[in-house]
């Protein structure tokens, strides 16, 4: 495949990321909703264009788009100055999204928008990183694991109908 390019993306990118995050979260989490307008709802809720555009306009919101041959195939976002109750110390972000089309995970874009990641966070003065990740979602969990998190908690979520069990994971920088 061709090159990939990873950019910071703007308010202008806020229907790619919608897109994007619609898309990838059905990829990975749709088998696990009974209900599908549960699924609709938290799509309305969390992707809709215009959450995206103002979490864009969040000033402790960072967000990177990545294209494979002119194509728009994931993005990331970071939230900095982000504590969890599972760090005690320091100055803590939050990565809260790595989503990659499955068709594009070989490429390693998802590395490539962590390495953004971590370099924005670690420019930002913060001691530590941390994300939950789904707690069956192995790929993701030896992927975080294989980039030197460590799992410091548990913690549910509930989306609709549905219960999660979510790992927090979280790394020194």
């Amino acid at each position: 495949m061709g090159e990939i390019i990873i950019r910071n993306a703007t308010v202008a990118d806020a229907e790619y990321i919608s897109l994007l995050g619609r898309i990838t979260f059905s990829e990975t989490f749709g088998n696990h909703f009974k209900d599908k307008q549960d699924l609709v709802n938290y799509y309305e809720r969390t992707f809709s264009v215009q959450k995206i555009r103002s979490s864009i306009k969040n000033l402790n919101n960072v967000f990177w788009l990545a294209f494979a041959n002119d194509l728009p195939v994931g993005y990331a976002k970071l939230k900095l100055n982000s504590s969890s109750s599972f760090i005690t110390s320091g100055r803590a972000s939050q990565l809260q999204k790595i989503y990659v089309l499955k068709d594009f995970l070989s490429l390693k874009i998802g590395y490539k928008l962590q390495s953004k990641v971590l370099a924005k966070a670690t420019e930002n003065k913060s001691d530590y990183i941390w994300l939950s990740v789904l707690e069956s979602n192995e790929r993701a969990s030896a992927f975080y694991r294989k980039n030197n998190f460590s799992q410091v908690g548990t913690h549910g979520f509930e989306i609709g109908k549905e219960e999660f069990s979510f790992i927090v994971l979280s790394r020194n920088l």
